[in-house]
């Protein structure tokens, strides 16, 4: 597929073929890596802890206002950009999934948690007061083990980074009053759209596949997302219409095509009832 948009994955921000894991101090990083203000996407999952700063970031074009005390997690594949204000200070951390494979018996653990969904407002996070000590410190845990040369240095900052994840993912979870069959179900779904948007567009189709019915399917997502399955599905094709129109080597046929649309016409009205403007608008738009 042609692209446009840099691809970052750990060996390049490293320079070593063999790390998994980016452990740094946001402004020391930021003074490294200059090229990441314009957006582009990670091969890995990536995190960064706020404790000065301000200014905005998009994630998958959606804007958020960048503060102290904030988290935000990304999956892999989710297009990013920064546009800071002032001196910008936290953590930042970046790992592969194979990072975690050796040492949990459940491998799909991570997906498991709320922040690691690719949904952006379930991604950011502001830390309450009394956890504001609490959550650099753990931070501080891994700067410091990541420095060192101790035995097991791999695992320990596994088991910190797995202390700070259910930390964070106790903060407020708005899924935690949910049964968790109907967790596991939504999940489920996401996942299986992931794999099949190009392909599979009709909540009936899902439904088939999570051996539940069309009416059910609806009503789950009705309740956890405020919003139905069909419309859970058409966000997820209009989000990566989104990350290929900002790649102007592609023509709005071969998007088209990439999506699995009948025809450039057909594209272009599910765009913009998607998104409000046509896609010409919205790659000019953001090519601006």
């Amino acid at each position: 597929m042609k692209t446009n948009i840099p691809v970052y994955d750990i060996c390049s921000l490293t320079n070593n073929s063999k790390d998994d894991i980016l452990i740094s101090r946001f402004a020391h990083y930021l003074s490294v890596h200059k090229n990441l203000f314009i957006p582009h996407k990670h091969s890995f999952y990536h995190l960064v802890y706020f404790t000065q700063g301000g200014g905005s970031q998009t994630i998958d074009f959606e804007y958020v206002a960048v503060k102290p005390d904030q988290i935000y997690f990304m999956i892999p594949g989710q297009v990013h950009n920064w546009d800071f204000e002032g001196h910008v200070d936290g953590y930042i951390i970046n790992f592969s999934a194979a990072f975690f494979q050796s040492f949990l018996l459940k491998a799909g653990y991570l997906d498991e948690l709320p922040f690691f969904s690719g949904i952006v407002a379930d991604s950011v996070i502001d830390i309450p007061a009394d956890m504001q000590t609490i959550i650099p410190a753990l931070f501080e845990e891994l700067v410091k083990e990541n420095a060192g040369e101790q035995l097991l240095k791999a695992d320990m900052i596994r088991a910190i980074l797995l202390k700070l994840f259910i930390a964070v993912s106790r903060l407020g979870n708005k899924h935690d009053n949910v049964p968790a069959y109907n967790y596991t179900l939504l999940r489920n779904f996401q996942k299986l759209i992931e794999k099949n948007y190009t392909t599979l567009k009709l909540p009936k189709e899902y439904a088939e596949l999570l051996f539940i019915t069309p009416n059910h399917l609806n009503a789950l997502c009705s309740a956890m997302l405020g919003i139905p399955a069909g419309e859970v599905i058409r966000n997820r094709i209009a989000l990566e219409a989104k990350r290929l129109l900002i790649n102007r080597e592609l023509g709005i046929a071969e998007i088209a095509d990439q999506l699995n649309f009948a025809d450039n016409s057909y594209f272009t009205k599910f765009f913009k009832k998607q998104a409000g403007v046509t896609p010409e608008e919205f790659r000019k738009h953001n090519h601006n």
